[in-house]
């Protein structure tokens, strides 16, 4: 596909409008503790897996 210029990419991702989203938004996540173990992290979803030993036995802190 090549690599594509900003304007390019806008006009691909667009419906109706433009854009309303800056580029240099990020997705906050929260913070999450592993009940398996006890590793601290940041997760996104409905069902963040802890980062260290793949267990879906987490909890928000």
């Amino acid at each position: 596909m090549g690599h594509l210029i900003m304007d390019e990419v806008s006009q691909m991702c667009t419906v109706g409008g433009p854009m309303d989203v800056e580029y240099s938004e990020r997705v906050k996540g929260k913070d999450y503790r592993c009940r398996s173990c006890g590793e601290r992290f940041k997760g996104v979803g409905k069902k963040p897996v802890c980062p260290s030993c793949q267990s879906d036995d987490v909890y928000e802190e």
